[in-house]
């Protein structure tokens, strides 16, 4: 299923990500905005992985000083997407 999640505290403001119902894979990562190089490295990093796997490395990472990150923030929008 495909998914808009607006990030909060971060420098990218969105994040679209496509999750396979039946199996919780993920098939696509874009984030909206942030660094680009680091982002796009996310992204290819966890296309194809468990949407669970991916939160529970992801959750909690910190951006310097702020309470969140963009890797954080994928973690949240997987999260919402599972919880449905």
């Amino acid at each position: 299923m495909k998914t808009v999640y607006e990030t909060t505290g971060t420098c990218s403001k969105a994040i679209v990500l496509d999750v396979d119902d039946a199996t919780g894979v993920i098939n696509s990562v874009q984030f909206i905005g942030g660094c680009a190089g680091n982002t796009m490295g996310i992204s290819q990093l966890v296309r194809g992985m468990k949407a669970e796997d991916v939160i529970n490395k992801l959750e909690g990472i910190r951006c310097g000083m702020k309470p969140t990150s963009c890797p954080d923030q994928l973690a949240c929008a997987l999260k919402q997407v599972m919880a449905k």
